[in-house]
Order: structure tokens, then C-alpha cells, then sequence
């Protein structure tokens, strides 16, 4: 293990439990409910697989003014977000992964834009070799391109890294991309299917670099039996 990429929402701010309860209330206001379990495929990727907005006005059959409840959506979300820090674990894990020589990267399917403010807004910028964020590839995950792309910018095979991610869409991409995956999932993500990761860890409270080594190791060693 010679580097660690970082998924950025929900795993390093959660930021998606707002958007989630956001998304929810619109769709509450037209008469429906968005279960977690549905939302949840869009989560960590873009608006491909699954659409809310395609989603909701197939459920009314009709048109919904997105002029008029996107930016209440939106000023729902920043309201949400107010205050947001870092969750348990990351501060110290990039610190001790600094110490070590190990470079850390982001690789977000989110806008460089989105990811950059919570970087600065936290302090972590830093702490970054490098962003990747979907302005930077064609395709977002669960497609393999940001965590190659991210691989190729710290002159490393993706297997030398390993990700950390908290969303189905996150483990596809990074198995996709050869690069073992260790999930920490968030409130949005708790409960997805995780086939293939390896690792599933409740927090990043407490979690050295040294296990993450013995993680990534442990992933070919058992390819090797």
C-alpha cells in the first residue's frame, strides 16, 4: 500500500444525509415518499443509473416546475450542511498517513467546485496531494476512471492504492479499477450491498495506518491461495 484515495462525501464529510433528507421533503411535498433504499443508487455517482427528477415526474405523470423547487431543494441542503465537520477519524488517519509518507488523494464523483469549498471550509486542502473530481474524467463512478486517474497522477498501478469509500457506486468503480476498497459507510449507505470490499468498517475512529496495510495486504495475499 503506497497511497490512500479518499472518497469525499460521506466518507469524509457527511454531507449526504442532507441532500438525502432534501430530496425527500420535495417529493413529500408532491405526495410521495423517497425510501433511503431507493435513493441510495445515485449516491456516489451522478444522476445515470437512477434520476430523482426523472423518478418523481414519472410518478406523477407530469412535468414538476424544477425552476421553483430546485433552489428551495438546494437552500434545504445548505441549511443541512451548516456547520458540518469532519467525521471520526479522517483528521487523524491523514495525519498519520503524512507522517508516514504516505500520499493521500481525493477521488469524488461530485463537481471540483463542491469538493474544493468542504476542503477549504475543513482545513484538509493540505492534506491532498491532489483532487480528482468528475470535471477531471468522462465518466463518474461506478465506473473506474477516477480512481485510474487518480492512480496515474500519483505514478502508481491502482492495486499499490487503496480506496476508501462508502457507497456501492464507490466499490464498483474501485474494483473496476483493480485497487482494493475498504467501505466505511455513512448514514445514507448503511446497509448496501458491499460484495468485494475489503474491509467494512463502522468508523475511521481509531484506524491506523497499519491496519489499513494489513487490510491491503490481506486482499492478495488471499489471491495468491
Amino acid at each position: 500500500m503506497r497511497a490512500l484515495i479518499f472518497d469525499f462525501d460521506g466518507l469524509i464529510v457527511d454531507t449526504e444525509s442532507a441532500i438525502y433528507e432534501a430530496w425527500r421533503e420535495l417529493y413529500q411535498a408532491h405526495g410521495h415518499d423517497l425510501p433511503l433504499a431507493t435513493y441510495v443508487q445515485c449516491v456516489g455517482s451522478v444522476f445515470g443509473h437512477y434520476d430523482p427528477m426523472v423518478a418523481l415526474e414519472t410518478l406523477l405523470g407530469s412535468p414538476v416546475d424544477w425552476d421553483t423547487h430546485l433552489p428551495m431543494k438546494d437552500a434545504r441542503i445548505r441549511a443541512g450542511q451548516q456547520g458540518l465537520d469532519t467525521l471520526p477519524g479522517v483528521r487523524e488517519l491523514l495525519a498519520e498517513a503524512r507522517a508516514a509518507g504516505i500520499p493521500c488523494v481525493v477521488a469524488s464523483s461530485s463537481q471540483r467546485s463542491h469538493v474544493g469549498g468542504w476542503l477549504d471550509r475543513t482545513g484538509l486542502r493540505d492534506q491532498f496531494d491532489f483532487v480528482r473530481s468528475r470535471d477531471d474524467v468522462a465518466r463518474a463512478k461506478p465506473f473506474p476512471d477516477l480512481f485510474l486517474s487518480a492512480a496515474e497522477g500519483l505514478g502508481l498501478r491502482p492495486e499499490e492504492t487503496l480506496v476508501l469509500e462508502d457507497s456501492s457506486n464507490g466499490l464498483r468503480a474501485s474494483l473496476a479499477a483493480g485497487a482494493p476498497c475498504v467501505i466505511v459507510p455513512s448514514p445514507v449507505t448503511d446497509g448496501s450491498d458491499f460484495t468485494g470490499a475489503a474491509a467494512i468498517l463502522k468508523t475511521l475512529a481509531g484506524v491506523s495506518v497499519e491496519v489499513l496495510r494489513s487490510i491491503h495486504a490481506s486482499v492478495f495475499a488471499a489471491a495468491r491461495i
